[in-house]
């Protein structure tokens, strides 16, 4: 998943252009494959919970659910503490909050309560919020401007490796350990032990780091009439934000769901079924490097329709058909979504001027599709088959074919 940041000004390095940004560039890698491995070990706990709790699809989506849900909740009140304590503190307060929220498994497994790991994975959301908020202005800041997007894609790329590692991760040292756990879910106790302490130490690193300082350019406070247009008045916008809902809404209800999908499908225990999940994050990878050079010389809007259509058929071709069919469609969806988050948000923003940093703050939002989407899947589950359930994710991708033809214009035109 990309970050977005939902600050309110442009940001600038203070001082010369001499600086060395590689101390900062190396701390932003390490930032991003962390959240990327933390919130897709969430596709790990899914299933770990739903049998060591005996849940519905529905109850164990809730990991997903409270997890996502913090970005609808705490984007805007994370960009104003940010804006107080600066990006360096900023990183700092996100990497200690999000080693809280993993520390508070321990006490949460200790009891044995699913409504403790809850609890624990919205501290953790939390941190991770802040941790993108204050973050994604150094990528854009740090260097020259003309390279700024070939920085994205490189951290980017590092985030996804966090989401490839992560299923493996959770298969080898928690799904593997669920039968043995049995009416306890003492599995996932060292592992989230061991990441807080992680956390603990990048913190300490980042804060003695001397990383470049980023300060914000105020808006102007006169503004003509123009200047003073609605920020919902754009059209791009309006569609773009529902069109992240849909396309994190399905990326997450994808990823959450696959592992017992596949289990279901291969009829084999969910911790052999887990490491394909990784397969499935991992075509993220490849799709973005493909993606970075594809969309210097097609249309945006043409790839982002070819993509959401790609994704629709595998979706429908997998529950279609049965065995390795099923399942290798399923995980090739994963290529396709790679770089439909980039190109829906770039189309959302264009003509948007001075508005386009508190866009980001509405298209941060609207990420909480991943909690809204995955429960909706999971309770349909619930009553009824796979088939049906992926239905929701193709929903989601059909409105995202609407955006990439006509959504995306900023005044609406004709099909």
């Amino acid at each position: 998943m990309a970050i977005i940041s939902s600050q309110n000004s442009a940001v600038t390095v203070e001082g010369s252009g001499n600086q060395n940004y590689m101390p900062a560039l190396i701390s932003l890698a390490v930032l991003y494959f962390m959240n990327g491995f933390i919130t897709c070990l969430n596709d790990t706990l899914v299933p770990f919970f739903k049998e060591g709790f005996t849940l519905s699809y529905a109850d164990s989506s809730l990991v997903q659910f409270y997890f996502f849900l913090t970005y609808g909740l705490m984007s805007f009140p994370a960009g104003m503490i940010v804006e107080k304590i600066g990006y360096k503190n900023g990183m700092v307060l996100g990497f200690a909050i999000a080693a809280i929220g993993a520390l508070l498994f321990y006490p949460a497994a200790d009891m044995h309560l699913y409504y403790l790991f809850l609890a624990a994975l919205f501290v953790l959301a939390i941190g991770i919020v802040v941790l993108q908020v204050a973050s994604n202005p150094y990528i854009t800041a740090l260097g020259p401007a003309e390279t700024a997007s070939s920085r994205l894609t490189l951290i980017q790329a590092v985030g996804s490796i966090g989401t490839t590692v992560a299923p493996i991760f959770g298969a080898h040292y928690i799904l593997s350990r669920l039968k043995e756990s049995g009416a306890s879910s003492d599995a996932v106790k060292y592992p989230y032990l061991g990441i807080a302490a992680l956390l603990i130490c990048i913190a300490l690193v980042v804060y003695n780091l001397k990383l470049p300082k980023i300060s914000t350019g105020s808006e102007s406070a006169v503004a003509s009439p123009e200047e003073r247009r609605s920020l919902f008045s754009f059209r791009n916008l309006n569609y773009g934000s529902w069109a992240i809902f849909a396309y994190v809404g399905a990326e997450v209800s994808i990823g959450t769901f696959l592992t017992n999908y596949i289990a279901d499908t291969l009829s084999v225990g969910v911790e052999n079924a887990n490491s394909y999940v990784s397969y499935y994050w991992g075509g993220m990878l490849v799709g973005r490097l493909i993606g970075s050079f594809l969309l210097k010389t097609l249309k945006a809007s043409q790839v982002l329709t070819f993509c959401a259509i790609g994704a629709i058929l595998l979706v429908i071709l997998s529950v279609s058909s049965n065995g390795a069919l099923a399942v290798w469609s399923m995980i090739g969806v994963g290529v396709f979504n790679s770089v439909m988050f980039a190109i829906i948000f770039s189309l959302s923003v264009v003509g948007l001027g001075k508005y386009t940093t508190k866009a980001s703050g509405i298209l941060s939002t609207a990420i909480a599709g991943g909690a809204i989407v995955s429960f909706s899947q999971g309770y349909l589950k619930d009553h009824s088959t796979w088939a049906i359930a992926f239905m929701i994710p193709v929903l989601c991708y059909l409105y995202i074919v609407f955006f990439g033809m006509n959504g995306y214009k900023p005044k609406a035109e004709n099909l």
